[in-house]
């Protein structure tokens, strides 16, 4: 049992930690509040330095996957893919609002597909507000294709695990590979999404308009952005069908690694080589295609990932340690046990809950922790932790303080000077958000009831 002081001190470092994460004040870092809360859990002793080996072997893998996805990602910004993608939505688009509207959304979940959450509103938001600028629309009318854009974005990292990396680190510690985890997820999550998409247009439908008057090829831009990426001011010296197949060929690359992922997955090969050797793969392409050496990566890629992803499950271990997980165990764990659709609805509640009061990082964290304690059977195990994942990754978008990605979101509308205030984001995911969380759980306990013994999973007790 650990004296008051220690658990006193490392719930205030929680506390502290969470809180400016939320506020950032002056843009700060989030990898720095995060690594001072760890800090200070480490001086209040709930954290001993062996548990740094063992945090470091569960955290590593997940943020050096997620890193090299983000350098994937900014390769393909450098040689202007979103751009091209940009031009590609508003002509298919034909004028037409509603097309537009389901052409952001298909955009947003194919870029968290195919890359990650925070990388996908990192990448699509600028680029959407500057296009929905080009076509001259007014504030009100931009909310529904920035907001169901980030909503989707960042609910579309559930289907598949790779694409968030508290997934990732959760999916370490609870034993599960990516291929059990996509086999189990992969149904409900889609469902889950498209369910959530048909509510937001419903919505969201009165605000958006059916014909679009203006031309994203039209002058006229966001403040101080450039129209075209500054590579593409000096085009490549090709014909618009090369420029068009060389696009086509980028992305089938990325699909195919995206791909190569599941396979070493189920291999066991950790995916991270996969994820590093595609990137480095993609850098000498750039290299020896564009005469663009790889240096720029040094600088741009974002290795605070590193420290945010360490400093915050050294936070939440310490929690662990003090008996936070204990508690949770002792109170949850016989309605868990007790039946399938119990373990999907009230660990999928909780995360959800967590993550709006506190983010769903550690919501997620402190969640899948528990669950590692209760001794459940395979399935029981697996059902509360992929609900853990649904809460985490759609539950907890009910407030734009509960993911990382919405935070991000916000700061860049505030950049760009696109009004969209708290008001606005509820008016919305109240009526959304819920009834998306409550459905995607109950498909997921259908589907992993259905699916438990062409998995060969059973009710056998203890875990896997």
């Amino acid at each position: 049992m650990h004296e008051p002081a220690v658990v006193s001190l490392t719930i205030f470092s929680f506390l502290l930690t969470v809180m400016l994460i939320m506020w950032r004040p002056k843009g700060l870092n989030e990898a720095i509040p995060a690594t001072g809360g760890a800090l200070l859990v480490l001086m209040s002793g709930s954290v001993v330095w062996p548990d740094l080996v063992k945090i470091g072997e569960t955290v590593s893998g997940a943020a050096i996957t997620i890193i090299a996805t983000i350098v994937i990602a900014m390769v393909l910004e450098s040689i202007g893919f979103f751009h091209w993608a940009a031009e590609g939505l508003a002509a298919r688009a034909r004028g037409s609002g509603y097309r537009l509207f389901v052409y952001v959304n298909l955009v947003c979940f194919l870029m968290t597909l195919f890359f990650n959450n925070d990388g996908s509103i990192l990448i699509t938001t600028p680029m959407l507000i500057i296009l929905l600028n080009r076509l001259g629309l007014k504030n009100h009318q931009k909310i529904p294709y920035l907001l169901s854009g980030a909503l989707i974005a960042t609910a579309s990292s559930a289907p598949i695990g790779v694409s968030n990396i508290v997934n990732l680190i959760s999916l370490k510690i609870v034993g599960m590979d990516l291929y059990m985890y996509t086999l189990l997820m992969f149904v409900p999550a889609m469902l889950g999404l498209l369910f959530l998409f048909a509510m937001l247009f419903a919505v969201t439908a009165r605000d958006i308009p059916r014909r679009l008057n203006g031309s994203a090829r039209k002058p006229g831009h966001a403040p101080g952005v450039p129209i075209r990426h500054p590579l593409m001011e000096k085009p490549l010296p090709v014909y618009e069908k090369r420029r068009n197949r060389l696009m086509f060929r980028i992305f089938l690359f990325v699909f195919l690694l995206r791909m190569a992922l599941f396979v070493a997955s189920y291999f066991g090969i950790p995916i991270e080589i996969v994820a590093v050797t595609g990137s480095v793969l993609l850098l000498g392409w750039r290299w020896w295609k564009l005469r663009i050496p790889p240096t720029d990566m040094l600088k741009k890629t974002p290795w605070h990932i590193l420290l945010f992803a360490f400093g915050m499950y050294v936070i939440i271990y310490g929690l662990n340690n003090i008996g936070l997980t204990e508690l949770l165990v002792e109170h949850l764990k016989p309605a868990v046990s007790g039946s399938l659709l119990n373990a999907s609805l009230l660990m999928g509640g909780l995360v959800s809950l967590m993550s709006t009061l506190f983010n769903n990082h550690p919501a997620l964290m402190i969640g899948t922790l528990a669950l590692t304690q209760m001794n459940l059977d395979p399935i029981s195990l697996k059902i509360a932790y992929l609900a853990n994942v649904v809460g985490s990754d759609i539950g907890s978008l009910l407030l734009p303080v509960g993911t990382l990605a919405s935070l991000i979101w916000l700061h860049i509308l505030r950049t760009y000077k696109v009004k969209v205030g708290w008001k606005e984001y509820v008016r919305v995911t109240v009526l959304v958000i819920p009834t998306s969380l409550a459905f995607t759980l109950i498909t997921l306990y259908y589907w992993v009831e259905w699916m438990a013994p062409l998995a060969g999973l059973s009710h056998a007790a203890g875990t896997p």
